[in-house]
């Protein structure tokens, strides 16, 4: 069995916070030891929310690992978290908010364990379905079929639904969502590059300053 880590708990309202932050990094890879290192550099970098997809080899061992390095106020979540046992493993390893792509068993369960989730959703039916089932916030994917005016449209009818845009979200984009309305922005590739496979740390950290920008510039009074 894993062991479980030592993680940063939660303080305060996990919402609140996420809508502060602006900002959920998204791991994936194939390469287990670069994922951490590259989740480590984006935590250390400044940003507060980072979520390792369970697609990602050895996933569990990642989430564990970087839970347990990360610098405090750091909080560390599991993506395409699909079934109840993912989440049971997932929480185990130390994640401490849940992400789906899609309105699956998982949600009702993280809800039941009293674990943040942000669930998958696209169409209003989805959207409907996933609050309904205590969804902390929908997870508006994939985001770039739509794009901010489709996110707009959406908050015409469902002002009060706490939206965060994954899928092909770069800076520019990301900036454009959080002015429609988002409470933050989903970023796995546009950010993390190719450091999750070993690339470069540098210039991750570089992306990572500019995304933090964005998510400031977004914070300031208008």
């Amino acid at each position: 069995m894993l062991e479980s880590a030592a993680v940063t708990p939660l303080s305060g309202d996990f919402l609140g916070e996420l809508t502060q932050a602006r900002l959920l990094a998204i791991i994936r890879s194939t390469d287990p030891e670069a994922a951490t290192q590259a989740a480590l550099v984006l935590c250390e970098s400044g940003i507060r929310f980072l979520e390792v997809s369970l697609v990602t080899t050895e996933a569990l061992r990642v989430i564990a690992e970087v839970a347990r390095r990360a610098p405090h106020g750091c909080l560390i979540g599991a993506g395409t978290v699909l079934t109840r046992d993912d989440v049971a493993r997932a929480h185990e390893a130390g994640a401490r908010f849940m992400v789906t792509p899609a309105v699956t068993e998982s949600v009702a369960e993280s809800v039941a364990r009293g674990i943040p989730v942000l669930a998958g959703a696209l169409t209003p039916t989805e959207v409907v379905a996933a609050r309904n089932l205590g969804a902390t916030a929908v997870k508006l994917f994939p985001a770039a079929n739509g794009g901010p005016a489709y996110l707009r449209a959406l908050r015409d009818p469902l002002p009060d639904v706490p939206f965060v845009p994954v899928g092909g979200v770069d800076a520019g984009r990301a900036a454009e969502y959080l002015a429609a309305g988002a409470v933050a922005v989903g970023v796995g590739s546009p950010l993390v590059g190719d450091a999750a496979r070993g690339g470069d740390l540098e210039e991750l950290r570089e992306r990572a300053a500019e995304f933090l920008s964005v998510a400031q510039a977004s914070r300031a009074p208008r």
